[in-house]
C-alpha cells in the first residue's frame, strides 16, 4: 500500500466518511427522491442480516418493495426478517440461505431464482474481512471468494432475469478503501507476501469497482452503480477491525447513514439518470482515484482480472 495515497485517504475520510462527513453531505439531499413506492419491485440483498445490509432491506421493506435477503445463517437471517416485517408490516420478505463465498452455491440459486422469480435491483453487499489467509472449501482465499468471485458470479448469472425488466439496477457496495489500491491482477489468491486482510479487502473492493466499470459498457440496458457508506459503525468494522473501531466509535455512521446512498440508487429515480458505471458516495459520483496516486489500471490489466474472474465462475459451474 502506497504511504502516500494512504495518508490521503486517511486525512480524506477524517474529513468525509465520519458521522459528521454524512450530515454536512444530508444538508443537499433531495428529500422527495426516496418519496416512492417500490411496490411491484423486487429487490436482492446479499448479506441482509446485519449492518448496511439490512439495514438497506429495511428501507426497501419500509417503501413497499419486494426484499430478497441472500444470507449464510439460516437463523440470523429469519431473526432479521422477523424484525423487518415488524417493522414496515410489509410480509413481501423472503430469506435465501447461500454462501456467497461458494462459487458453486452463489451459481446454483442464481440458476434457480431464475426460473421463479424475477429481479428488478440486485445489491452485492455481502462481504468479508477475514485478517488470516483462509481457504475456501472450493480452496480459494476466502475474502476474493466472497467479496469479488460471488458477487462476479450472481451477477452475471442475473444478468438474463435483469434484461427482461423495466429499469433493472445492480448496485455494488464497495468501499472508499479501495482508493489505496491499485488493481493487482498477478496475484489475486493472496499467496504472496504478508497477508494484511485490511488490504486486501482494499484491493477486493478495486476489483469491485472495475468490474462495475466494465458492466456498464457492456450491458447498457442495465444501470450500474458502485459505492462507498462511509465509516459505518457495522459488525464487520466491530469485529474485523477492532481497534479502528475502539478510536472510531463516536465518530462512526449510524448502520442507516451507511445504507442511504444504497437505497438512493436502488430505488430513486434521480439516481438512474446518472451515467451507468460511477462510484457514489453520499449520493454524489466521485473520483475513483486519489490525486497523483499512480492508482489506475492498464486496459490489459482489467481485462486479465475479467479473464480470470471468468475462468473461476465456469471452473464450478454446475
Amino acid at each position: 500500500m502506497s504511504v502516500y495515497r494512504n495518508a490521503v485517504w486517511l486525512v480524506k475520510g477524517l474529513q468525509e466518511y465520519t458521522k459528521s462527513g454524512y450530515e454536512a453531505a444530508a444538508k443537499h439531499f433531495v428529500p422527495a427522491d426516496l418519496d416512492v413506492n417500490l411496490s411491484g419491485r423486487s429487490f436482492m440483498i446479499t448479506g441482509a442480516n446485519s449492518g448496511i445490509g439490512k439495514a438497506t432491506a429495511q428501507e426497501i421493506a419500509n417503501k413497499g418493495g419486494i426484499v430478497h435477503m441472500v444470507c449464510r445463517d439460516k437463523g440470523r437471517a429469519e431473526a432479521a426478517k422477523d424484525e423487518i416485517v415488524e417493522r414496515s408490516k410489509n410480509e413481501n420478505v423472503h430469506v435465501h440461505v447461500v454462501d456467497m463465498s461458494s462459487a458453486r452455491q452463489v451459481w446454483e440459486f442464481a440458476q434457480s431464482f431464475s426460473q421463479t422469480d424475477a429481479v428488478h435491483v440486485l445489491i452485492n453487499n455481502a462481504g468479508c474481512m477475514v485478517n488470516q489467509r483462509e481457504l475456501t472449501e472450493e480452496g480459494l482465499e476466502k475474502n476474493f471468494a466472497t467479496n469479488t468471485l460471488g458477487a462476479y458470479i450472481l451477477t452475471t448469472a442475473l444478468i438474463p432475469a435483469l434484461k427482461k425488466v423495466q429499469d433493472p439496477r445492480v448496485v455494488t457496495v464497495s468501499s472508499g478503501g479501495m482508493l489505496t489500491q491499485r488493481l493487482n491482477v498477478d496475484d489475486l489468491q493472496c499467496e504472496k507476501g504478508t497477508f494484511e486482510g485490511t488490504t486486501v479487502y482494499a484491493q477486493n473492493k478495486r476489483q469491485q469497482v472495475i468490474l462495475t466499470e466494465r458492466w456498464a459498457s457492456q450491458h447498457k440496458e442495465i444501470h450500474f452503480s458502485s459505492m462507498h457508506p462511509g465509516w459505518a459503525d457495522t459488525p464487520v468494522v466491530q469485529t474485523s477491525m477492532p481497534s479502528f473501531h475502539a478510536k472510531m466509535q463516536s465518530r462512526l455512521r449510524t448502520e442507516a447513514m451507511g445504507a442511504d446512498t444504497v437505497v438512493w440508487l436502488a430505488a430513486a429515480a434521480a439516481a438512474g439518470k446518472q451515467p451507468s458505471g460511477l462510484f457514489f458516495q453520499d449520493r454524489k459520483a466521485v473520483a475513483t482515484h486519489l490525486p497523483l496516486a499512480s492508482s489506475r489500471s492498464t486496459p490489459q490489466e482489467e481485462e486479465k482480472l475479467l479473464a480470470a474472474l471468468e475462468e473461476f465462475a465456469l471452473k464450478f459451474k454446475p
